[in-house]
Order: structure tokens, then C-alpha cells, then sequence
């Protein structure tokens, strides 16, 4: 990889948290209304997301430049946990500064866009062995990790990361769903989307772990990628089923957001797949993986643009428009993370 595409694709998380960041405040100084609340606090916390991705990105990218040393090995994770944390109680501040409906639902939906952050933080902490993979690669299968990965121990706590972080979200969600009102329900639906993701980031911090310490078989080559695809269709299939399940305009927000956050899902999926694909064998295709997160981040763009005409005659889809647009930052920013993977993985 030389520098140029380094750069770029170093910048490309921090183009699209900033795109994400100036769209929120934009919609924010818009008006003081519940649509405008919502959709501008959750697009400012995606850009928590887009940091956590960019630390993920330069984790990777100094280890294949030769400009990675133990100030970056910490400084790069930490800088995402500390964003993912900031963003958590940022969330946690709103919900308890009152019981508006406005309140319950955007701040649930920043805690759960926290909770994905600090998943991709594991991700760029796994990623401080990164240039282990082919280390391990080419070793025998049950020789052992090679020198200087991580201890079993910390891969089963990095794994445990996202899944713990999952069975929070998945348990405040169904708090929520007990409480019945209109908006903990939608709070409750979108929060479920988001720990669904948190659920396919397992998938991703697993594949890294298990091939830095060469613990990665044949066996689960693909396991890892059905679970990422049973997360992202489970997210498309609830969404769908909150539009059909009434007339109700509160349905819209939620249903239509939680088949964006599919849409991410089957972006990540790009990165578990490549992983898989390329694991001690050639896979002449996988320079077209990146193709998969583009699509779904067309698919997004493409989706807010019809929602943003549809406003005009229903109000309702005012809040999923905005906030599809950011999903589209973030699946584009996945896009960059999985070139870079194929780059550091390529045996070219």
C-alpha cells in the first residue's frame, strides 16, 4: 500500500464523521421541533461511530506502512473507547434530562450507536496484531500463535467485548418494550437494530482473534458469515414487519431504520467475508469485496433521497430521511476498512 492510498483511506472515516457531525448540527439549528431533536442528536453520535472506524483504519494502515509503534498501539483504541464512552453518556444525559418522547428516543438510540462504537474500538484493538494474520497463515494448522500475539485469555475477553455490549442493548430493549408507551416502543425497536449490530461485530472481532493466534479452522470458515448475515436479516425483516404491523405514522421512523441498519450489517458482512475468503487461499475475487459496503451505502443514499420527497406528504418520514443518510456515511466508511483488509490480507 503506498502512502497516497494510505492517506485516503485514512480519510475517508474522518470525511464521512464530519459529514455526519455538520449534518446534525444543521438539522439541530433547524428547528427545536421532536423530528429535528432526533435525527440531528443521532447523526451527530453516528460520527462516533465513523472515529471508531477511523482508528480501526489507521490501527491497520500503520501496521502495513512500517509507522506503527506502541504510542499508536494505544493511543488509536483508546481515542475510540474514549469517543464510544463520551457518546454513551452523552446518551444516558438525554434520557435523564427528562421524559419527553423526543428524550427517551433519541438518547436510547445514542446509547446504542455508543455501544456499536466501543464494539469497533475492539475491532481496532484486535487489529494491533493485524500483521500477525499471514504469520499465522502460513503456519500448520494447531502449531500454535505465532510470536507475539495476544494470550488466549485476551482474545476471549476482546470477543466478549461486543457480545456483552449486544446482551445490554438487547436487555435494555426489551425494558423498553415492557414499558409499552409509543415512544419506548420506538426507542425499543431501533435499540434492538443496534445490538444486532453489535452482535455481527462479534462475528469480525472473532475472526481476527482466532487468526492471529492460528486458532481459525476450516470448520467455521463460514460459520462467522452466516451469523453476520442472520443479524443483518433479522434487522430487514423486523423493520419490515414494524411497517406492516399498522397505520400507525410512529411505525415509520423505526421499520425504516432498522432495514438501514441491515443495510450495515450486510456492510460488515463484507469484511467477515473477506477474512473467510482469503484465509490460507487465494481468492481471486476478493478486490470486489469493497464493491458490497458501496452498494449498501448507494442503497441508503438512494432510500433518504425518496424518503426526503415523501415528507412533504407524510411527516413521519422526516427522522428516517435524516438519519439514512448517516447509516450511508457509515456503510461508506465500512467501504474503506474493507480495502484496507483486503490490501493487509492480498498474498500479491
Amino acid at each position: 500500500m503506498n502512502r497516497t492510498i494510505s492517506v485516503l483511506f485514512r480519510a475517508i472515516p474522518l470525511a464521512m464523521g464530519a459529514v455526519c457531525l455538520a449534518f446534525g448540527l444543521d438539522i439541530l439549528s433547524g428547528s427545536h421541533d421532536a423530528g429535528h431533536f432526533v435525527a440531528g442528536h443521532v447523526n451527530i453520535a453516528l460520527t462516533a461511530i465513523c472515529i471508531a472506524l477511523f482508528t480501526t483504519a489507521a490501527t491497520i494502515i500503520r501496521q502495513l506502512i512500517h509507522r506503527y509503534g506502541e504510542v499508536w498501539e494505544i493511543a488509536l483504541p483508546v481515542l475510540g473507547y474514549l469517543v464510544a464512552i463520551g457518546t454513551m453518556i452523552w446518551g444516558a444525559t438525554v434520557v435523564a434530562g427528562g421524559d419527553e418522547p423526543k428524550r427517551v428516543v433519541a438518547g436510547h438510540v445514542m446509547l446504542g450507536i455508543g455501544f456499536i462504537a466501543a464494539c469497533v474500538s475492539t475491532v481496532a484493538t484486535a487489529s494491533t496484531k493485524f500483521v500477525l494474520i499471514q504469520q499465522s497463515a502460513a503456519r500448520s494448522p494447531g502449531s500454535g500463535p505465532p510470536d507475539g500475539a495476544y494470550s488466549r485469555t485476551v482474545g476471549a475477553v476482546l470477543v466478549a467485548v461486543p457480545a456483552v455490549l449486544a446482551a445490554a442493548g438487547l436487555v435494555l430493549s426489551a425494558t423498553l418494550y415492557a414499558h409499552g408507551g409509543t415512544p419506548q416502543l420506538v426507542a425499543a425497536h431501533v435499540l434492538t437494530g443496534l445490538s444486532l449490530i453489535c452482535a455481527a461485530l462479534v462475528a469480525l472481532v472473532a475472526s481476527i482473534v482466532r487468526q492471529v493466534r492460528n486458532e481459525f479452522g476450516d470448520a467455521e470458515r463460514y460459520r462467522w458469515t452466516w451469523w453476520v448475515v442472520a443479524m443483518g436479516t433479522i434487522n430487514v425483516v423486523l423493520g419490515i414487519g414494524v411497517l406492516l404491523a399498522s397505520d400507525d405514522p410512529n411505525r415509520l421512523a423505526p421499520g425504516i431504520v432498522l432495514i438501514g441498519l441491515g443495510l450495515v450489517c450486510f456492510s460488515i458482512l463484507s469484511k467477515v467475508l473477506l477474512l473467510a475468503l482469503v484465509w490460507r487461499q487465494v481468492f481471486a475475487l476478493a478486490n470486489r469485496i469493497p464493491l458490497i459496503p458501496v452498494g449498501t451505502a448507494l442503497a441508503c443514499l438512494f432510500a433518504a433521497a425518496f424518503l426526503f420527497e415523501g415528507t412533504e406528504r407524510q411527516a413521519g418520514l422526516f427522522v428516517p430521511a435524516h438519519v439514512m443518510v448517516g447509516l450511508g456515511a457509515v456503510c461508506f466508511t465500512l467501504f474503506s476498512i474493507v480495502s484496507i483488509l483486503e490490501a493487509g490480507t492480498s498474498k500479491d
